[in-house]
């Protein structure tokens, strides 16, 4: 006998990590699945995690006590249509789009409020699918709740226990407030890493010279431009308003710092730098001094007692300096749970071929 049901519509890299979760931490959980992709049910199934596998979106998603929808932002619409008239009303319905404002708004039209809490977990990956779907993508990752006004809140506080119980930290937020925090620190910046980008290939000489050199900060800031184009369109014309009035903001800060440089203000130069650096710095996994050549890679790791203990002493006997170490609780952008960094390249390349001999999975920045 479960304890709980949970279903998933779309079982990608997102839908996949948040179901093997729920088996590996929560106690008699069944879970019910339905993909476009045959190939990722099938192994759902061959791997225990996927119960019941569908072909189709029916009746049987009316056991559910929470049903994710989890395929693309666009298809929720029509996925909605489907299951209306087959969610229990004691059913909790949620998503993990990084856009509220308009699933919200569907939810409203269909009349699903009672029922509905937004969900953002703030992690992920380059790759894509079920395939890549691991349960430790979204260990200590914020997880962000937005419910609608008229969810009942002991349906709220369940979802932030089960959400804790998958091992992320819960936040929650209006959907509003979400996508206008979104749109600042993750839909923005990858609209200005991407022009930047652009700026430097139209800018460059025929033989590439700034290709070529480029390196330290610029592919530091620019690292986000290489994800996925068609994830990005549909986030901007989700997300637009948000995006729009911020940009014009930006816009206007760098019309000031324009202003500034043509009259070679040295003040006011040196409080922009000095005060970008000051606010970086305080950020939880941000190392100190100025954007600069990092040494780092992320490691997957599970939330359990002495895993980062471990990891360091491995380390420590190989005669390895760690300069800085943290938890990295957003993970859009880049994999990996535990976050090290090292002094030099020689270090970073030991250390990356001592822990994947130990079995440990590495990213490395590109």
């Amino acid at each position: 006998m479960s304890d709980i049901t949970c279903g998933f519509i779309g079982l990608g890299l997102i839908g996949g990590s948040i179901a093997k979760a729920l088996k590996e931490k929560v106690k008699n959980v069944k879970i019910i699945a339905y993909d476009i992709n045959i190939d990722s049910l099938k192994a759902a199934a061959d791997d225990g995690i996927a119960d019941i596998v569908c072909d189709r979106i029916d009746r049987r998603f009316s056991d559910c006590d929470y049903l994710f929808l989890c395929a693309p932002v666009q298809k929720n619409d029509e996925n909605l249509l489907q299951i209306r008239d087959i969610l229990s009303s004691d059913c909790i319905l949620t998503d993990v789009g990084s856009v509220k404002t308009d699933i919200h708004l569907h939810i409203a039209e269909m009349g699903l409020e009672s029922q509905f809490i937004g969900g953002h977990p703030m992690a992920g990956s380059e790759r894509v699918g079920y395939i890549n779907s691991k349960a430790v993508l979204i260990e200590n990752a914020y997880y962000i709740l937005t419910p609608t006004p008229t969810v009942d809140s002991a349906k709220v506080e369940a979802y932030q226990e089960l959400v804790t119980k998958m091992g992320a930290i819960p936040l929650i937020l209006s959907y509003n407030q979400h996508d206008y925090v979104t749109a600042a620190v993750s839909h923005l910046p990858h609209v200005i890493a991407a022009s930047l980008v652009n700026l430097v290939r139209d800018s460059d000489s025929p033989e590439g010279i700034m290709k070529m050199i480029a390196a330290g900060g610029f592919k530091d800031i620019t690292r986000i431009a290489s994800s996925s184009a068609v994830m990005w369109q549909q986030i901007c014309l989700t997300n637009t308003d948000n995006i729009l009035s911020l940009l014009d903001d930006y816009i206007a800060s760098l019309n000031k710092i324009r202003n500034e440089l043509s009259r070679k203000q040295e003040d006011e130069l040196y409080e922009l730098f000095d005060s970008a650096r000051i606010y970086r710095d305080s950020f939880i996994s941000a190392s100190s001094g100025p954007i600069k050549i990092s040494y780092s890679m992320n490691i997957d790791i599970a939330d359990e007692p002495g895993a980062l203990a471990s990891i360091a002493t491995i380390l420590a006997l190989n005669s390895i300096s760690i300069k800085n170490i943290g938890i990295v609780h957003n993970r859009e952008a880049e994999g990996g749970v535990l976050k090290i960094e090292l002094y030099d390249e020689e270090s970073m390349n030991r250390a990356g071929a001592i822990l994947s001999g130990k079995g440990y999975h590495i990213y490395k920045k590109k």
